[in-house]
């Protein structure tokens, strides 16, 4: 009788930007609070820089830049929303350095943004990071950060299903 055994996979998410890393259920937007995006931290960000938080491939990257997906390698899909409204900006005050189907590795620069306009125009700055396909998860550990570096810093242990 032979049984077939299936591997559960470890990622590893680094943090995407710097800054004070707070909870998801602090964002003062119920649509990253409530969970309903996916589950994640937040970062109040001390700095205009998003870099690759796995190695994976660009999957998604908003028209107006404020907003990008990534593949991990072993699937998970992490989304990373700068500021809260900031769709509004309409891509003033951020610049993309990478393309959709972009092989990227921990720490490359993704986007860029100019994060005193963000403090003055948009609703807030604080920056959601969420697994939108959160049912591949079969356990996660958020690390106990407080402030985080920007690709140097481990955010989240997951192990897929």
């Amino acid at each position: 009788m032979f049984k077939k055994l299936f591997k559960r996979k470890e990622e590893t998410i680094f943090a995407p930007l710097s800054g004070r890393v707070i909870d998801i259920e602090q964002v003062p937007d119920p649509t990253f609070s409530q969970k309903l995006v996916g589950e994640g931290v937040a970062f109040e960000p001390a700095e205009g820089m998003v870099v690759s938080p796995v190695n994976g491939e660009i999957i998604q990257l908003f028209h107006t830049k404020h907003a990008i997906g990534i593949r991990s390698e072993t699937g998970l899909e992490i989304l990373i929303h700068i500021g809260l409204e900031t769709v509004m900006l309409n891509g003033e005050g951020f610049t993309a350095h990478v393309q959709v189907g972009e092989r990227v590795k921990v720490g490359d620069r993704l986007i860029t943004f100019d994060l005193d306009l963000i403090k003055e125009k948009a609703a807030s700055s604080i920056t959601p990071v969420v697994i939108t396909n959160y049912d591949m998860v079969q356990s996660m550990e958020k690390l106990s950060v407080s402030e985080a570096k920007a690709g140097m810093d481990l955010l989240m242990r997951i192990t897929t299903k």
